[in-house]
């Protein structure tokens, strides 16, 4: 396997952990140790992470090693502002353009028993993304994704660190499904933007004691 393909397969495996939340804000990502579980060489390794640090998923930690990035209350507040507001504009086309059958498999995805938070990690990714697509905008839809590739870590966070969030987040998923039913545009939007901003409070809270302490949190890393 050549080097470029290396790399593209490193790249992939490793973005793929980080927006499911098994690789998390601060762990550590050692070229020795993912050199020996790719059972490739640095090289690939290195330019793997070079690409993630340029899309915001990675960066520079201790030492110069690369590390899952970690964000600045400011950091991540403008991150979740530009991503409610697009998230409320898909909403909004969504409701406007849906048809019947997405609208019921919308309805479909919610109707799905979690038992996990993971399990309701996948399925908040799973609703937002067909909202994504029921916008029926290409240019939003590569934005969208762009900033749900950069946020996907710490949203899935959420409902690990707070134990309401399972719950109230899904309360605000079934008030925007009504919304979007009901083709209200103006309201599934206006829910959305308040969605996010449930989402970055509880980010912000989670990150707090590691604002005040300086201590970076628990690191699981990456094993060979």
């Amino acid at each position: 396997m050549s080097a470029p393909r290396s790399a593209d397969q490193i790249h992939a495996s490793l973005s793929a952990q980080i927006v499911a939340g098994q690789l998390r804000p601060g762990d550590p990502l050692a070229e020795a140790a993912l050199a020996d579980r790719f059972n490739m060489s640095r090289t690939p390794v290195r330019e793997a992470l070079q690409r993630m640090a340029a899309e915001g998923l990675v960066e520079r930690g201790p030492r110069r090693a690369f590390i899952v990035r970690r964000m600045t209350p400011t950091d991540l507040g403008h991150m979740f502002e530009a991503l409610g507001e697009i998230e409320a504009l898909c909403a909004r086309l969504a409701a406007q353009r849906m048809t019947p059958i997405a609208r019921a498999q919308l309805t479909e995805i919610l109707a799905v028993e979690c038992r996990t938070h993971d399990d309701y990690a996948a399925l908040n990714r799973r609703f937002h993304e067909a909202l994504r697509l029921g916008a029926g905008n290409q240019v939003l839809s590569d934005l969208l994704a762009d900033l749900n590739r950069r946020t996907l870590p710490w949203r899935n966070a959420q409902f690990h660190t707070s134990n309401g969030r399972m719950d109230s987040s899904r309360q605000e998923h079934h008030a925007i499904l009504q919304a979007i039913i009901a083709q209200d545009g103006d309201k599934a939007a206006a829910l959305m933007r308040d969605h996010m901003a449930g989402s970055l409070a509880v980010v912000l809270a989670m990150i707090a004691p590691r604002e005040t302490t300086g201590n970076p949190p628990p690191s699981r890393g990456v094993t060979p």
